[in-house]
């Protein structure tokens, strides 16, 4: 009788590597808090806001969506692309987006999309100076 300890342990490993990820909201946190300048809070809905300054550059609903705002041009270009959706609330406005988070690849995607809003905020500080 034979046992097979290969592939015990590679379903063990397997589990052991599931249990062990990071979710896609802390990994989005762990980027956007590494750049300079930026804050988090929570706000009254359960989100989670990032800001540089006083202002705020989007922020999570737990690990399923992400809300932004954007200048209209931007807005458009984002939305053009398939970048972004319509805000759920705001759904007749142009300016406030939002982007799910169903898979690995929109963790990234995401993260893109806060940094356009970070440099544009950091750009317009720098020009205030």
């Amino acid at each position: 009788m034979s046992t097979d300890n290969h592939s015990f342990d590679a379903a063990t490993a397997h589990q052991y590597a599931l249990a062990n990820e990071r979710s896609p909201s802390q990994q989005i946190i762990d980027v956007v808090t590494s750049w300079p300048g930026m804050t988090t809070a929570l706000g009254s809905r359960g989100e989670l806001s990032f800001r540089i300054g006083r202002r705020e550059i989007g922020h999570l609903h737990g690990d399923t969506a992400a809300h932004f705002t954007f200048p209209r041009h931007v807005w458009i270009a984002l939305r053009r692309e398939g970048r972004i959706e319509r805000h759920p609330v705001f759904i007749d406005l142009v300016g406030p987006a939002a982007r799910s988070i169903q898979a690995p690849s929109d963790v990234q995607a995401v993260i893109d999309l806060f940094r356009i809003n970070y440099e544009r905020l950091t750009a317009l500080a720098g020009a205030r100076r």
